[in-house]
């Protein structure tokens, strides 16, 4: 299980860091939008209520404290399986990742009241208007990595 707390550590620590960095120290929050490496990265300023690309998000504090609970109940079910059926090192730091990847977003949602989103990314003609955070970097990771390698220790 320490395996599983250092990889939520490190994955909370470099999303938190890069958006105060980001946000605070390039003060992407007034100016809006720096250019990167145009198109393909920049640093477009937006506030996330919802989830992934502002999907259910309304502007009501209920729907804010529902989406932090959900996180919370999604960790919890992550520890439980992966202390219940131990998964192989990449599987628990799989786990790690993707817990602290939701801890960061959850402690946007409770500082801020939503989620800054900074990362934008477009390629080949395709200009796409969503922007992402490391966070969700994160919990996209864990998720495809405890898919792959999730299972018992013991099935391998």
């Amino acid at each position: 299980m320490r395996l599983v707390f250092w990889a939520a550590f490190w994955a909370f620590l470099t999303d938190q860091a890069s958006k105060y960095l980001v946000v605070h120290g390039l003060n992407l929050a007034e100016r809006g939008q720096i250019d990167v490496f145009p198109p393909f990265l920049r640093f477009r300023m937006a506030w996330n209520e919802g989830v992934n690309f502002g999907l259910f998000a309304h502007d009501s504090d209920a729907a804010r404290w529902i989406l932090i609970a959900i996180a919370a109940v999604i960790c919890l079910f992550v520890l439980f399986w992966v202390r219940r059926d131990p998964p192989g090192r990449i599987g628990l730091i799989s786990a790690g990742v993707l817990i602290g990847g939701a801890i960061g977003n959850v402690i946007d949602r409770l500082l801020y009241g939503a989620v800054a989103d900074f990362l934008n990314m477009s390629c080949c003609g395709i200009n796409n208007p969503f922007a992402f955070n490391l966070a969700d970097v994160w919990i996209f990771a864990g998720a495809i990595g405890l898919a792959i390698f999730g299972g018992s220790e013991k099935a391998s």
